[in-house]
């Protein structure tokens, strides 16, 4: 279903696993704030939500969504941590730079969460426009960071 039509906090409980216990990173591009910020509260609130106590979700802050690789690496290679949340926010503009750091942060991410065999989320938009962002950041289509912290969640129940 095309993401138009779709609010993206709606989700299925199906294999969601306690977490209680569990240690989350959250690691949040400070770039597009705005956007950034909300995302970081709706997978802070469904990590809650979850059973997840406060201090098993350790925030950490990045310059933009291209440092998201190299943070996620470093609390990826901590086994306290088991299970990293990546959240920015690339809007297209009119050069390819958009393209040069969608492509490296989702291999990036990828990556990483090969390497240490544990989930590392992609919670990065990457919207035509800012208000294509902030409908995805809580606004008519939900939060992506509600879904990313679900995708989370399901992965540790795989």
């Amino acid at each position: 279903m095309a993401t138009s039509q779709k609010n993206l906090s709606d989700h299925s409980s199906k294999n969601i696993t306690d977490v209680s216990k569990k240690t989350f990173a959250i690691i949040v591009s400070e770039w597009n704030e705005e956007v950034t910020e909300s995302l970081y509260s709706g997978a802070y609130q469904t990590l809650l939500d979850h059973g997840v106590e406060k201090e098993n979700i350790i925030r950490k802050n990045v310059p933009g969504s291209f440092e998201l690789s190299l943070a996620s690496q470093w609390m990826a290679s901590d086994s306290n941590i088991d299970a990293v949340i990546c959240l920015g926010c690339v809007i297209q503009g009119e050069t390819k730079h958009f393209d040069f750091i969608c492509d490296a942060v989702a291999n990036g991410i990828t990556n990483v969460s090969l390497k240490y065999n544990k989930p590392v989320i992609f919670g990065v938009l990457t919207p035509n426009t800012q208000q294509q962002a902030l409908d995805r950041a809580g606004g008519k289509h939900g939060n992506k960071g509600d879904e990313a912290a679900i995708t989370a969640i399901k992965m540790l129940g795989f």
